[in-house]
């Protein structure tokens, strides 16, 4: 069991292969887009199997956290994603009013596997992040026309279903068989583990295959939009660790690291089809899951490692 450690140990070098991969075949990718909602599915029951519903108690309790991680998602970020997209692109043209979608994007459903990872609070990490995307249909469209005067058509019963189906329902699932099994499932971390970081890389294989021509055709601005992905997840970092003063608990600051600074990219094409603006808007959301999906297991495991070091 301990060998499927491999997996998430070698998890950097695993992401820039796939990476690698899914450019130079995209057909693998294309194969396999029409199941990234069962994949993200998976990836949250595999890290929902970490913790019980002790551990999910103790996160209740804290409401403030909430409260700070859902400020720091939505307010800072969107301004900073509204900032890169002008400085960038011009606020009025495509690229830039996708680059402040991106920054008023909810958490990535994908972070509590990377808090995993990091050895943090996987539990907080996980109400983080579904309460986030819950208010997404509302903070959102709200953000958005404030900070570029352009109205968004959110389709709130598709939203609500997909929190649903790959949130709510494999967390409850996850944490019931965990505070049930607990003895059982322990020694199987590992394998959680080594599920999670698989789904992890056929969803970056998902995400690359549909996009992998108009990455490699689309010459200066593909710079810029790496430049605007990249900008704003370290930016994500930074402002994430603003909470360092008064969290004492690194696991939970390690949660609030990944909740702020990764962005769930799978919300912006969705909104951009319901509220019938250009297809390119939704490009700087997938180039900024690509860049967070290659960047965020080296965080991760550099995390990891000053937390052993540390103990």
């Amino acid at each position: 069991m301990e060998r499927l450690r491999w997996i998430e140990q070698n998890l950097v070098l695993l992401v820039v292969t796939t990476a690698a991969l899914g450019l130079a075949v995209p057909a693998l990718g294309m194969s396999i887009a029409g199941i990234v909602t069962p994949l993200f599915a998976v990836l949250m029951l595999a890290v929902s199997l970490t913790f019980d519903v002790h551990d999910l108690r103790l996160v209740i309790r804290r409401p403030g956290l909430q409260v700070v991680a859902t400020a720091l998602v939505y307010l800072p970020m969107g301004l900073v994603g509204a900032l890169l997209g002008r400085v960038l692109f011009g606020a009025a043209t495509p690229f830039g009013l996708g680059q402040t979608l991106v920054g008023v994007l909810p958490t990535d459903i994908s972070s509590p596997l990377l808090v995993l990872i990091a050895r943090g609070n996987v539990a907080l990490a996980t109400v983080l992040n579904a309460v986030n995307t819950a208010l997404a249909p509302l903070l959102v469209p709200l953000l958005f026309i404030q900070l570029t005067g352009v109205e968004l058509t959110v389709p709130v019963t598709e939203l609500m279903l997909e929190l649903l189906i790959v949130i709510v329902i494999p967390t409850v699932l996850g944490v019931s068989l965990r505070t049930r099994f607990a003895t059982r499932l322990a020694p199987a971390e590992p394998l959680l583990s080594a599920t999670g970081s698989v789904a992890y890389l056929l969803l970056l294989l998902a995400v690359l295959g549909p996009n992998a021509e108009t990455i490699l055709t689309s010459g200066w601005d593909i710079v810029l939009l790496i430049a605007g992905a990249m900008l704003l997840n370290l930016v994500g970092y930074a402002i994430g660790a603003t909470v360092r003063p008064w969290i004492r608990d690194e696991a939970d600051r390690i949660a609030f690291l990944f909740t702020v600074s990764k962005k769930e990219f799978s919300i912006a094409a969705v909104v951009v089809v319901s509220s019938e603006l250009p297809a390119e808007v939704a490009v700087p959301a997938v180039m900024t899951a690509i860049v967070q999906m290659i960047t965020s297991p080296l965080a991760a495991r550099w995390l990891s490692a000053r937390v052993a070091f540390r103990r």
